[in-house]
């Protein structure tokens, strides 16, 4: 019964036969027929299938709620089993964004926790858009977004430091803001289309928001360092994503005595009980990551 009814949340939560047969390695027909059985042995039908789409009843939708916390129960509980017995072992998927600071931190935490533990097989997905996780079928997610879907669990596991930075030639055309209020004749480039944006700058006690503007827009972190380094304006960044532009003399950090407010990177899972593989990376990662991001940060070694 544990068994179907693992098979019934997979479903569920895919919202697809196609999809959770997929997930589980198993063919669709074995897969449907196995949930029709479960339907008539409880005597409900649980699910809504049509050729397009495949719904919960009202009566799936309550058992769902109580069947998914006894599978991940269930499966906590035989992951700890095996990892007392010869350690976390699995596929563990992880999406993250393809941001520079990304593709340095996480590879080296992949590649350290990889050392540690020989029995988790580690897949690392980049996308640039938000994640479904569920739908996606990732075990979690590393991310400086806060998911939409608020059933989401996040741990927050450190803070990005963020500055204002521009290209020399647009800072001598131009000149260099000495106070916060001089962004306001400054070109700024913004993340959204025709809008302003308002920069939160702080130095002790002391926090100033100043309302910027320019000709340039765009909601790519990339394409906004682009704009920059050809001339364009001043933008908002993270330090680690510039900081090679920084060393080699192609950008400079403007307001270097003001602060922008951080950017948390969290990690983000879809249940708060997790197999032994997700929790030893989430411990790893969350010990690993905090100390590496200001050291880096302040030495300037990439």
């Amino acid at each position: 019964m544990l068994r179907d009814m693992a098979l019934f949340v997979e479903v569920a939560k895919q919202k697809s036969f196609s999809k959770a047969a997929d997930a589980l390695g198993m063919p669709i027909s074995s897969l449907s027929r196995r949930i029709s059985h479960f339907e008539q042995a409880v005597g409900l039908r649980l699910l809504d299938r049509t050729t397009r789409k495949l719904a919960l009843t009202s009566y799936g939708e309550a058992y769902l709620a109580q069947a998914s916390r006894l599978v991940e129960e269930a499966q906590q509980a035989f992951d700890n089993l095996v990892a007392e017995a010869k350690g976390p072992s699995g596929f563990l998927r992880i999406v993250a964004p393809p941001d520079f600071w990304v593709l340095h931190h996480l590879s080296r935490i992949v590649t350290e926790f990889s050392a540690l533990h020989e029995h988790i097989h580690v897949h690392v997905d980049l996308k640039p858009s938000a994640v479904t996780l569920v739908g996606d079928n990732y075990d979690l997610a590393v991310t400086i977004e806060e998911p939409r879907e608020t059933s989401l669990i996040m741990r927050k596991v450190a803070e990005v430091e963020n500055g204002l930075f521009a290209s020399p030639a647009y800072l001598r055309d131009r000149g260099w803001p000495r106070e916060p209020q001089d962004l306001r004749d400054h070109s700024a480039i913004v993340p959204t289309q025709g809008a302003s944006t308002t920069w939160s700058l702080s130095r002790h006690d002391e926090t100033v928001p100043v309302l910027v503007s320019g000709l340039l827009s765009c909601n790519s972190p990339s394409l906004a360092r682009k704009f920059a380094l050809a001339g364009q304006g001043i933008f908002s960044t993270h330090r680690l994503s510039v900081e090679r532009d920084l060393v080699d003399g192609r950008l400079e950090q403007v307001l270097l005595e003001w602060d922008l407010p951080p950017t948390p990177v969290y990690i983000v899972t879809t249940s708060r009980l997790l197999p032994a593989k997700a929790r030893s990376f989430i411990d790893f990662a969350m010990k690993q990551l905090p100390g590496m991001l200001p050291a880096i940060a302040g030495n300037g070694a990439i």
